[in-house]
């Protein structure tokens, strides 16, 4: 046929088999680079195939790189049914080739003999062409392989078992079409991409090693596929081998046996549950002490009549067992610098978090093998806990699986159920284990604060062997009730506030803290991030809807009240509703929103901004306050009104705590008159009021302890505070001042207000020292160590009229 013009046409020189393209190869045009897509073919750098070209857009496109000695990009298609694939039906990954050799056929087909070169990535489609009869045009870039070292001695051991495995997969096959190769005399670096472009398996799993630029890691990823290959073709032989010899096999077995077999399925109905879970086991890898609980019960579901209720509960028990993931784990493939990347692009700011986690990147990439820490990141509502958790399995390459624990009350959802009981199912941890399909995914434990206690037990003591690195290498699962090993799972717990968990479980766990953002970091978040999101989500291009960034400020300013940007990003999608009803309405809007257009869009400011209300009266003292949602500041007022000065009236809803300083700071100053020049008479003269507005919040903690006393001091001397000052700090009966928590969300409470002079105890310096300075920018800080400290420094000689 090869030899006969008539049947067999060659382009080309016949003495040759056809005429080779020329040995200095053009250039490819990387912006706009005309792509074959092929169906269920994907090829790899340097590897020279035969391709059957049915479409007459195809046709046209390898008779024009042959003729004009070009060279194309050679993409796979995701739909192999699809006859006019567009660049989106197309996988990203392909490689560059040349036309080498084209051969017509009797019956009127192309096959081209295609030379693949290097791999590329399809950036989109190219700015100068689009889709014609010709083909497609897209941009791409090259991809250069990265070969073994020559130091590297388990690279040879890599293509030496590939080498077997692909000789003992021919022998196996019987020398099907896709499986022939040049095993023996094919060079070491292109055995790999020989073997992964003709491999029967998925085109998606060749996709996965061709995006490998490691040419070793591509090789030890297709190790495993052969293996998981090899097993499968193994079952097809195990299966033909049975049903030819079963006749045989029922001819040696003996007559009681196949007695006794007929009589328990005419009893039982048919066994084949148990062969199927024996059959399933063996690609699992199952520890010796579980294997043996595995075909334990197995045997025991065997004897079972299947109209037993103990039955479904048995299968539904060992097909637990076989989906977990026993041995299996997801390849530490990292690149720190693109796990930098993905952090930075995910959130905005948070560098202390990102650092911290970066740290523990560059451990596991400098010993896989070692136990990783129980990190707890702890803030307020909407900083950005929970979505940290999904950029850090980005950031790992690892499996992502949250496990809410907000509510939760019973330790059974921890440790499991025994089976029983009816209804009887794994713990969450077991389960979003199974569901990660990894034995090393990253888990979130989401709202751990919030795990609350009753009969059924306490959750958080269950969490205590789960969040111990020296325990939960053997958890113990009430169902499945064999250990599982939890060590290489890295946990990540979210909280908004340490004070409901309990001192052991926070022992066992690293906490970082992540606080309220500056308004220019929500604004940058905003722009970045929230805006850019938000329009994508409701399919509106970005010169539909713009946002200036004054309005942007009032928004968060006038329309939020918290520490993160959760209550932001559900204003701003008000306005992108509302911009889309007036598009679909063909109403007129604007398109960029400014101050002025908030009134329309959200209605009226909800919030006001903490002002600093002056120091015109004596008695009011402004103070920091920290709550869930972030620092606020807040007004000790004091009051004298003529009396025996028998009572101290305490009122704004304070709680025990409150009180106690108030008491406590009363008790100094009369113990201590002359130090601050009162007149100890006045104490017996005046009854004295303390108010903490607002009225209706409760309001409790020791940090108002020096607003407190300052506040009675300006009352008793009639003399009015610094301007712009405001304190934070609880007292002793001796006039100690003591360290306070919640420093950096106070700071910006203040900022927010206005404030340019903070006092604070000494011992607090320490947390001061450890902010970032963009957020104690513009303020100065005065250390104190006693009451007295705080009187020189908060009181001026003013009097208040």
């Amino acid at each position: 046929m090869a030899n006969n013009k008539k049947d067999f046409i060659i382009y080309g020189d016949e003495a040759e088999g056809g005429k080779s393209q020329d040995q200095k190869k053009a250039e490819p045009d990387l912006s706009a680079l005309k792509i074959l897509p092929l169906r269920n073919m994907t090829m790899f750098p340097e590897v020279t195939m035969p391709v059957a070209i049915i479409r007459e857009s195809s046709r046209q496109l390898v008779n024009a790189a042959y003729e004009g000695k070009f060279p194309i990009g050679v993409l796979c298609q995701k739909n192999a049914e699809d006859d006019n694939p567009t660049l989106n039906d197309l996988y990203r990954y392909g490689v560059v080739a040349d036309v080498v050799k084209l051969f017509e056929l009797p019956d009127g087909s192309l096959t081209a003999i295609v030379e693949a070169r290097s791999a590329m990535r399809v950036i989109g489609p190219s700015k100068a062409y689009g889709y014609f009869d010709r083909g497609l045009f897209a941009e791409v870039e090259l991809l250069n392989d990265v070969k073994a070292q020559n130091s590297d001695i388990e690279y040879p051991v890599i293509i030496d078992i590939i080498r077997k495995k692909a000789t003992d997969m021919v022998e196996k096959s019987g020398n099907e079409p896709g499986v022939q190769f040049a095993i023996k005399d094919c060079p070491d670096h292109l055995l790999i991409n020989m073997v992964a472009t003709t491999i029967p398996v998925e085109v998606g799993t060749k996709q996965s090693l061709l995006e490998i630029r490691s040419v070793k890691k591509r090789g030890l990823s297709l190790l495993k596929v052969m293996s998981d290959l090899e097993g499968k073709m193994g079952l097809i032989e195990d299966i033909n081998h049975r049903t030819q010899s079963s006749l045989s096999d029922q001819q040696r077995s003996a007559f009681l046996q196949q007695q006794m077999e007929t009589i328990r399925q005419e009893l039982y109905g048919d066994l084949d549950d148990a062969d199927n879970l024996r059959q399933r086991a063996k690609s699992v890898a199952f520890p010796e002490d579980v294997a043996k609980t595995f075909n334990k019960e197995v045997d025991k579901l065997q004897r079972l009549n299947p109209q037993s209720p103990d039955y479904s509960v048995l299968l539904s028990y060992l097909e637990t067992l076989l989906e977990l993931p026993w041995g299996v784990f997801t390849p530490n493939d990292v690149e720190f610098k693109k796990a930098s990347e993905i952090l930075d692009n995910d959130h905005y700011g948070l560098e202390k978090v990102k650092d911290r986690i970066l740290e523990q990147l560059a451990v596991m990439i400098n010993n896989p093998k070692g136990k990783a820490p129980i990190i707890c990141l702890v803030g307020a509502p909407g900083v950005g806990k929970t979505s940290l958790g999904q950029s850090i399995a980005r950031a790992l390459g690892r499996k992502y699986q949250r496990v809410s624990l907000g509510g939760l009350h019973d330790e059974a959802e921890i440790r499991g159920h025994r089976r029983t009981y009816i209804g009887a199912m794994p713990g969450r941890i077991i389960d979003a284990v199974k569901r990660a399909g990894s034995a090393n995914p990253v888990l979130l434990l989401d709202e751990v604060d919030k795990i609350g206690a009753d009969y059924k037990g306490d959750p958080s003591a269950a969490l205590l062997e789960v969040l111990d690195p020296e325990q939960n290498c053997h958890f113990h699962d009430n169902y499945i009730d064999v250990d599982f090993d939890l060590s290489n799972v890295l946990f990540i717990a979210t909280a908004n506030t340490l004070q409901t968990l309990s001192q052991p479980l926070l022992d066992r766990m690293e906490v970082i803290e992540i606080s309220g953002y500056l308004l220019e970091e929500k604004v940058e978040i905003a722009k970045q991030h929230i805006i850019p999101r938000l329009l994508k989500q409701n399919n509106l291009r970005k010169s539909s809807l713009k946002f200036s960034q004054e309005a942007i400020e009032e928004i968060i300013e006038h329309y939020t009240s918290e520490s993160g940007v959760r209550q932001m990003e559900k204003q701003i999608a008000t306005i992108v509703r509302k911009t889309i009803l007036a598009i679909v309405s063909g109403e007129k809007y604007s398109k960029v929103v400014r101050p002025a257009d908030l009134h329309n869009l959200l209605g009226v400011e909800r919030y006001s901004k903490d002002r600093y209300e002056g120091n015109d009266f004596a008695g009011v003292v402004t103070g920091l306050a920290w709550t869930a949602v972030g620092g606020e500041i807040l007004f000790i007022e004091t009051s004298l009104a003529k009396g025996k000065g028998e009572k101290l009236a305490l009122t704004g809803n304070l709680g025990d705590v409150m009180k106690e300083s108030a008491a406590i700071a009363l008790q100094y100053i009369k113990a201590n008159a002359d130090a601050f020049g009162i007149d100890e008479s006045m104490f017996e003269k005046y009854n004295v009021h303390i108010h903490v507005p607002e009225g209706a919040i409760p309001k409790d903690g020791p940090s108002a302890g020096i607003t407190m006393a300052t506040s009675l001091i300006s009352a008793f001397t009639r003399r009015k505070v610094k301007a712009k000052l405001a304190m934070t700090g609880e007292i002793t009966l001796r006039g100690k001042v003591l360290p306070v928590g919640g420093i950096k969300e106070k700071i910006l409470a203040a900022k927010r207000a206005g404030i340019n002079e903070i006092i604070i105890s000494s011992e607090n310096r320490k947390d001061i020292e450890d902010i970032a300075p963009k957020y104690v920018e513009g303020l100065t800080f005065h250390y104190v160590n006693t009451v007295k400290d705080v009187y020189d420094i908060a009181l001026t000689n003013d009097l208040a009229e």
